[in-house]
């Protein structure tokens, strides 16, 4: 049986502990950010977005960092409804450091099943959403009938891509 000294052992039970000391933090922001989308708040919405971030959305062509992002966004969050994300299920993780945390969520969604996945960092003592990228999840029985809808897009897309 191999030992674990005792510093190896010490940083490993601090980290978990750290993340166990964060996790509330970072779940409350994820959930203070869909929210704030939920009930149109612009303002509280990208405050928690940190000044160099990225929003990834559903469709291939939705790849923003946080000004274009907000421009995209601003109509929606006018007209008083943007779009409403229900947590069904989340899993955070953090650095040994303990400044930067990933996560992955399964969401209830106008879209229906959706996953979100990111990535959050803290500066000034405030966690902020860093990355997000958004999709839809397609159970694997119904992958040939997506694959299908969305074969000419795919192909014009994929051209356009390459010819860059």
């Amino acid at each position: 049986m191999q030992k674990i000294p005792f510093l190896a052992l010490l940083l490993l039970v601090g980290g978990f502990a750290f993340g166990q000391a964060e996790e509330p933090r970072v779940n409350r922001l994820l959930e203070e950010w869909h929210k704030a989308a939920a009930e149109a708040n612009y303002d509280e919405y990208f405050s928690l977005m940190a000044d160099e971030s990225v929003f990834i959305g559903t469709d291939p062509t939705e790849n923003w960092n946080k000004q274009e992002f907000m421009e995209w966004a601003k109509p929606y969050f006018d007209r008083g409804k943007a779009w409403s994300f229900s947590t069904l299920d989340r899993n955070i993780f953090f650095s040994k450091e303990g400044d930067i945390a990933w996560y992955d969520e399964l969401l209830d969604t106008q879209m229906g099943i959706c996953r979100g996945s990111g990535v959050v960092v803290k500066e000034d003592g405030n966690w902020k959403i860093k990355h997000y990228v958004l999709s839809i999840a397609i159970p694997n029985a119904n992958v040939d009938a997506v694959t299908s809808l969305k074969a000419d897009f795919d192909k014009e897309f994929i051209s356009h891509l390459k010819s860059k």
